[in-house]
């Protein structure tokens, strides 16, 4: 009798998990490289779609350097350490080539979308991955209430930029005008590539992606000994410092201003009390939008596709009222963005929008670059060793 109720039990229990709708048994895990304040910022997205499927999903992070090596290893033994990834767009497409992502096709229309935003994880006519917000990387952060005090004003021409540099030097408890922020060295390229798109210009940005000029040659290399050499020099920008770390020193007012993406405007205590501007002349900015995929060897497909579709499209409306983010799904109204990202937009008027020049190329290349501005930011005499190390290492 016990045995007769025990089956009738499980069959029950089998029905019941079988039924539509019904997912607790299943779980999904998302990795991203955001921690603190950004995976706070990101933790109301995964619950909204908890909330929407009934499907759990864990978090977990890696920063993508390491994901870098641990990827592959794992892609070889058919296996992944999650269901969706957030990684570089170059290596999503690469790894799309050998088997290793899922397809999205069908899932998204691209456009919904701002215009190429897809492109970079498609392979013909198959997408093979999905688009989140975008960082834009627009120039040099301020407290306003900081400029306020000192009678400092956003900089017009490149010689009010550098007698900005030497106010802000002078004032007393200022370390340096300008908090380098470093990580893996990544923040001091941001800075780079902002100085390389508003006085070289967005094509040699993108001549340097595709490796049509040389690192070496007189118009890149006159952006580093012409304009930002001489300010290293000056030590109007402090000698590397963790990037978490720099931009709380900055806003306690040890530094005048702060490169930094549009993410920080999610980090500080008042985002009103922030202003931004790029550099004088400014050509081109950064506009990088995060991408994910989901692995082939995930236990769940379509579960990780109906997530990967979710914040790709809802997920992106519920990120960017957090603040520090700008959408790459056209559908999200600017209504829902905090004041401060709307003037971020602004900025983007008029320029050129530009990919991010080292995570576009990716590869061994990029930690090189890293590294070699971090040699440069502490040696700015060696600027000619870096752009040759820097050209070879691109070859």
């Amino acid at each position: 009798m016990r045995r007769k109720i025990l089956i009738v039990f499980l069959v029950a229990l089998v029905a019941i998990c079988s039924l539509p709708g019904v997912a607790a048994e299943k779980k999904l895990t998302v990795i991203s490289g955001w921690s603190g304040p950004e995976m706070d910022a990101f933790m109301p997205v995964l619950e909204a779609f908890e909330k929407e499927t009934g499907i759990d999903v864990d978090y977990q992070i890696y920063r993508a350097e390491d994901l870098a090596v641990l990827l592959p290893a794992q892609f070889d033994a058919k296996t992944a350490p999650a269901d969706v990834i957030f990684m570089w767009a170059w290596f999503i497409a690469k790894h799309a080539e050998d088997g290793h992502v899922l397809d999205m096709t069908g899932y998204l229309n691209e456009a919904d979308f701002i215009p190429g935003a897809l492109d970079p994880v498609k392979s013909g006519d198959k997408l093979y991955g999905g688009v989140y917000t975008g960082k834009v990387k627009p120039g040099f952060w301020y407290r306003k209430s900081f400029f306020e005090k000192h009678g400092l004003e956003a900089p017009k021409t490149w010689t009010e930029f550098t007698a900005l540099c030497s106010k802000i030097q002078r004032i007393s408890g200022i370390k340096a005008a300008i908090a380098s922020g470093n990580g893996v060295g990544w923040p001091l390229s941001d800075i780079t590539e902002h100085f390389i798109a508003s006085y070289a210009g967005p094509d040699i940005t993108h001549a340097l992606i595709d490796k049509k000029i040389s690192w070496q040659d007189p118009v890149v290399a006159s952006v580093f000994k012409d304009k930002l050499v001489p300010l290293l020099k000056a030590g109007y920008f402090s000698e590397p410092i963790e990037w978490t770390m720099a931009a709380d020193l900055w806003w306690g007012g040890e530094y005048g201003l702060f490169f930094m993406g549009s993410w920080i405007t999610g980090m500080v205590e008042d985002p009103d009390d922030l202003g931004v501007f790029s550099l004088p002349d400014c050509k081109g900015i950064v506009f990088a939008p995060d991408y994910a995929f989901a692995p082939a060897y995930t236990k769940y497909p379509e579960e990780a596709k109906r997530l990967l579709a979710f914040l790709s499209t809802k997920g992106q409306e519920i990120q960017v009222t957090a603040g520090g983010h700008i959408s790459t799904y056209a559908k999200v109204p600017l209504s829902v963005y905090p004041a401060v990202d709307r003037e971020v937009a602004a900025l983007l008027e008029g320029v050129v929008a530009l990919p991010d020049l080292d995570d576009t190329i990716g590869g061994e290349w990029q930690p090189a670059f890293w590294d070699q501005l971090k040699l440069l930011w502490v040696s700015p005499g060696r600027v000619d060793e870096v752009l040759e190390t820097l050209q070879r290492k691109a070859e």
